[in-house]
């Protein structure tokens, strides 16, 4: 089973635990994995080994469900969130424009958004031909540009929640 279908699998089975091996908790997420699964080595490779091995047996799959509970008690526990370390990342990197006084983010916010209206523009009235190229130019634009907002205007947690809540919700009759 390669990493892909592993990580996939690891998902599914445990959703916390194959989050964060890719993620910034890889190592805490890697130290739960092993020491449920009685791994010498405690770092993401090794667990990446083991689940692309070959099949788990019943006793591996039981002990990654300890695992995720014991994770899950750790995160509680440490008071760890997940939208902390996002809010915190985008104040560090505001902080840091904020302290250089750099013209470099807004030049390019400016340029990334001018470029995504002008070929949705260019697009709508003819002015370019629809490509494969310029369609993938368009997308990635329209990614830069919405963590552009992101990072200037934050993101709407809330609106992900809702989107978890109605996901995970059962639907009436």
């Amino acid at each position: 089973m390669g990493w892909i279908m592993a990580d996939d699998f690891l998902k599914s089975l445990v959703p916390m635990i194959g989050n964060a091996l890719a993620g910034p908790f890889g190592g805490v997420a890697a130290s739960f994995v092993a020491s449920k699964l009685g791994l010498d080595s405690k770092d993401v490779k090794a667990v990446q080994d083991v689940l692309t091995s070959g099949s788990m047996t019943p006793e591996q799959i039981a002990n990654l469900k300890l695992a995720e509970l014991d994770m899950q008690k750790f995160m509680a526990d440490n008071e760890i969130k997940k939208e902390q370390l996002v809010v915190d990342d985008r104040k560090s990197a505001r902080d840091m424009q904020a302290l250089t006084k750099s013209y470099m983010p807004a030049f390019l916010a400016v340029t990334v958004t001018f470029g995504f209206f002008g070929i949705l523009a260019a697009l709508m009235y003819g002015g370019v031909e629809k490509t494969d190229e310029v369609m993938i130019m368009l997308g990635s634009l329209g990614t830069a540009w919405t963590g552009i907002i992101s990072f200037y205007f934050g993101s709407s947690s809330g609106s992900q929640n809702k989107d978890l809540m109605l996901h995970q919700s059962t639907p009436m009759k």
